[in-house]
């Protein structure tokens, strides 16, 4: 889905960008490729915790246009692609030594989950941030 970004530089700063669809929520990036590449990131973390379904559709250019914070601001259009919030149940193929999914399996009964959610919640630990 492609999403209205304000987009401002200052002299000796970094670019700064404006999600309005998203408030409080401003990428940055010290060129404007890494702005434009910290966006998908910056709307995760503004998701974070937050129910998918309060996922905003994009405004239209006209209305933002009119918006007092877009004076002196360049107007760009920007993909949010809304995949990570597909809670959908994938299935995957992997590899795991015997002795390792022994383990594994140990591990996940004394918690009371099944493999499949021992792995994912683990995992999750992981790669997301600790609130």
């Amino acid at each position: 889905m492609r999403y209205p970004l304000l987009v401002s530089k200052d002299a000796g700063s970094s670019y700064g960008g404006i999600l309005p669809d998203f408030p409080g929520c401003y990428p940055m990036g010290e060129t404007l490729d890494e702005l434009l590449d910290n966006v998908q990131d910056a709307v995760e973390t503004w998701m974070l915790g937050e129910d998918p379904e309060i996922f905003p559709q994009p405004s239209r250019l006209e209305d933002v246009q009119r918006l007092e914070e877009a004076d002196g601001k360049v107007l760009l259009l920007v993909e949010v692609n809304p995949d990570f919030l597909d809670s959908t149940p994938q299935r995957i193929n992997i590899t795991v030594p015997r002795y390792a999914l022994g383990l594994i399996d140990k591990a996940a009964k004394a918690s009371g989950s099944t493999r499949s959610a021992y792995l994912v919640n683990s995992a999750l630990e992981r790669v997301q941030p600790r609130g």
